[in-house]
C-alpha cells in the first residue's frame, strides 16, 4: 500500500476493473438504478439515459442489465415529473439536473423520495456485486438456492418499516432465478453474522449454496465531509460499496469456516472496547485451545484513517490492533516488547471507505481467500462490530467474529 498521505494520489492508467470487482462511473450507475427500478420511480433525461446506456451496453455484463427498461426511462424523459410533489432531483455533474426520483406515496415517510433513492442505490449496487460474483468466478446462477442480504438499509412501508426483503430483490435483479432470500440486520457488523448463518445453513444441509450480498449505503456517502473540507481536503467518502460472496460445501480447496470458533459479544460482557475485543478476539480462540499468535491476520474495522482522522475519529484500525496486541500480552501469548511487531504483522492499515458494513472486516475477505489458498496463511480471524445505539433502542454495542482456516 502506498505511503500516507494517499488522498491526492493519482493512479495513472488504472482500470475500473480489478480482480475483485469494479468502480462503476456515476453516470452508468444512474442507468443501472433505472434498470433495476420496477416501479418507474426514476425518470432520466434522454441525454442521461443515453449516456448510461452507451456505457452499460459495452459493459462485460451487458447481457445481465435490463437495457430495455433503461431505454424506456429515457423515452419518458422528465416531462411533468421534475416539479411533482415530493420528487427529488438528481444532479450530474453537480449543477445539471439529469433525473428525478418520485415519491410513490405522499403520506408515507417510508416511501419518501429520498428513501426510495437510498433503496435503489442499495439494490443496484448489491445486484452488481452479485453479478461480479457470478461472472468473475464462473458460478452457475441456477446453483444458488438462497441469498442473505446484510445491507444497512431496511426497506418497507408504513405497515412494516424495515420488514422488507432486499435479498430477494437483489437476487431477482442479478438473475438468480432459483434463489429465495431474506435480510439480516446488524448495523456495521451484519456481514459476519450473515456469513456465519450462511455457513450454518450449508453445514446443516438446508441449502447447498448460499450467497451473501450487501449493497452500498447512500446516507454514508460523504458522512465525514465537514472534517475533510475543514482540512482543505476533498470529500473522500465519494463511493457507495457493495459486496457478495458464496458459501458452499467443502470442496477440498476453499478455506473452511470454523463454526466452532465463532465469537459473540454477549450483553453481560459490557460495552467497553476491551470487553468487546475479549469476546471477539480471545474467547473463541481460548475455547479451541489456540493462541492469538496462531492467527496470521486479524481483520477488524478497517476504516481508512485518512477519512476518519480529519473528523476526529482517529486511526481506528491502529487503535484496535494495539488493543488486540495488549490482550495477547495479557494472555501470555507474546511478551510486552513484542506488541509492536504483533500489531504490525497480524494487523494491516485501514483501506476501506466508511460504508459501515464493508469496513467491518468483510472488505478483507477476498484478500483472506487468496492468503489462505495461494498464500502462506493458515488462519485468519474476521471480527465485526456494530453500534446499536444508532437506532435509539439500546446503548449496547454488538459484534461477532469467525475463524477462517486453510483447507488441508
Amino acid at each position: 500500500m502506498p505511503e500516507r498521505p494517499r488522498a491526492t494520489l493519482c493512479m495513472e492508467g488504472a482500470s475500473r476493473f480489478g480482480p475483485d470487482g469494479e468502480i462503476m462511473p456515476e453516470a452508468e450507475f444512474l442507468g443501472l438504478m433505472a434498470a433495476v427500478d420496477e416501479f418507474d420511480l426514476i425518470a432520466l433525461t434522454s441525454e442521461a439515459a443515453g449516456r448510461a446506456a452507451g456505457g452499460l451496453s459495452s459493459h462485460p455484463f451487458s447481457k445481465r442489465f435490463d437495457l430495455d427498461r433503461l431505454e424506456a426511462v429515457g423515452d419518458r424523459g422528465l416531462e411533468g415529473k421534475a416539479g411533482t410533489k415530493g420528487a427529488l432531483n438528481l444532479y450530474w455533474p453537480v449543477e445539471d439536473v439529469v433525473g428525478t426520483v418520485q415519491c410513490p406515496h405522499h403520506e408515507d415517510e417510508s416511501l419518501a423520495a429520498n428513501v426510495m433513492l437510498e433503496n435503489l442505490v442499495n439494490k443496484a449496487s448489491g445486484a452488481l456485486a452479485l453479478m461480479h460474483l457470478l461472472e468473475d468466478n464462473d458460478v452457475d446462477p441456477e446453483s444458488i438456492e438462497y441469498v442473505i442480504s446484510c445491507s444497512e438499509e431496511a426497506v418497507g412501508d408504513r405497515y412494516q418499516r424495515g420488514g422488507g426483503n432486499m435479498a430477494k430483490a437483489m437476487a431477482d435483479a442479478a438473475g438468480l432465478r432459483q434463489a429465495s432470500g431474506a435480510d439480516v440486520k446488524n448495523f456495521c457488523a451484519a456481514p459476519v453474522p450473515a456469513l456465519v448463518m450462511a455457513a450454518a445453513l450449508v453445514k446443516a444441509g438446508v441449502f447447498q449454496r448460499v450467497a451473501v450480498a450487501a449493497g452500498g449505503s447512500l446516507p454514508k456517502l460523504g458522512m465525514k465531509f465537514q472534517g475533510h473540507l475543514s482540512k482543505e481536503l476533498p470529500v473522500m467518502e465519494d463511493v457507495v460499496g457493495g459486496c457478495a460472496f458464496l458459501i458452499g460445501p467443502d470442496d477440498g480447496s476453499s478455506p473452511r469456516i470454523r463454526l466452532d470458533a465463532v465469537g459473540r459479544h454477549r450483553i453481560a460482557a459490557g460495552g467497553s472496547n476491551q470487553a468487546i475485543m475479549e469476546a471477539l478476539a480471545v474467547e473463541p480462540l481460548e475455547r479451541n485451545e489456540l493462541k492469538m499468535a496462531d492467527i496470521d491476520d486479524f481483520a477488524t474495522e478497517l476504516h481508512d484513517p485518512e477519512i476518519t482522522e480529519p473528523q476526529g475519529s482517529g486511526n481506528v484500525p491502529e487503535r484496535n490492533y494495539k488493543m488486540i496486541a495488549g490482550l495477547a500480552v495479557r494472555r501470555g501469548d507474546i511478551s510486552r516488547d513484542q506488541m509492536g511487531e504483533f500489531a504490525e504483522t497480524k494487523g494491516m492499515p485501514g483501506f476501506s471507505p466508511t460504508q459501515g458494513h464493508l469496513a467491518s472486516a468483510v472488505c478483507y475477505l477476498p484478500h483472506a481467500l487468496r492468503r489462505l489458498t495461494v498464500g502462506d496463511a493458515q488462519r485468519i480471524h474476521l471480527m465485526a462490530k456494530g453500534s446499536l445505539f444508532l437506532g435509539r433502542m439500546s446503548q449496547q454495542s454488538d459484534g461477532m467474529s469467525v475463524l477462517l482456516e486453510r483447507n488441508s
